[in-house]
């Protein structure tokens, strides 16, 4: 690899102005899929700095590195990386490798400056990716239930027109976020119905 042209890291280069414009649209993407994807679906705190970090370096280690042959190189090593990781460590969960390559990739795409590619179209990767992660966990969220049967005692709130109020009683008897009720049998002689209830798990 050449060594870094002589004023590159000054602050009137041209270049050096480019990267630093780069890093602060990367570093706005990568907080949207981060703090605002990420966190709020998965809960957790202990990748939150490791992703930032991941991020960060990453924009401007294929920054500096400067050809494109290089940075892809270096883009599969990291990816051999973290491979060897989800082996080793059993707290890195696969959708976490998932949002780790995420934000790699991200950072390598906010990095490059390709030859007549305007920035309007990295732009748009960024918010193709950030869009796709939103709408599957989103799909994931509403898809991911579990149920079981009970057997429920007061069949009046079994009636079409208070559903509503039906849901309500067993979220608060089950402790569960119930959604969705289907019957399976009613018992008119002792007042009592067995239930499906479906809530997320």
């Amino acid at each position: 690899m050449d060594a870094v042209p002589s004023g590159f890291f000054s602050l009137n280069n041209p270049t050096f102005i480019d990267i630093m414009l780069r890093f602060v649209m990367n570093l706005v993407f990568i907080t949207i899929l981060i703090r605002y994807i990420y966190f709020r679906y998965a809960k957790q705190e202990g990748l939150l700095f490791t992703l930032f970090i991941m991020g960060i370096m990453v924009f401007f280690i294929t920054a500096i590195l400067g050809k494109i042959y290089m940075e892809m190189s270096f883009a599969f090593g990291l990816f051999a990386i973290f491979t060897i990781m989800r082996f080793r460590t059993s707290s890195i969960t696969i959708k976490d490798m998932a949002y780790i390559f995420a934000v790699v990739g991200i950072s390598m795409i906010n990095s490059l400056k390709v030859l007549k590619f305007p920035m309007f179209g990295i732009i748009i990767f960024n918010i193709i990716i950030l869009l796709s992660a939103y709408i599957l966990e989103e799909y994931h969220l509403r898809h991911n239930t579990d149920s079981h049967l009970i057997t429920f005692e007061d069949i009046e709130l079994l009636k079409p027109d208070r559903q509503q109020k039906l849901l309500r009683e067993i979220s608060t008897i089950t402790g569960k976020n119930v959604f969705r009720v289907k019957i399976h049998r009613v018992d008119y002689k002792r007042g009592t119905a067995v239930i499906e209830v479906f809530y997320k798990s």
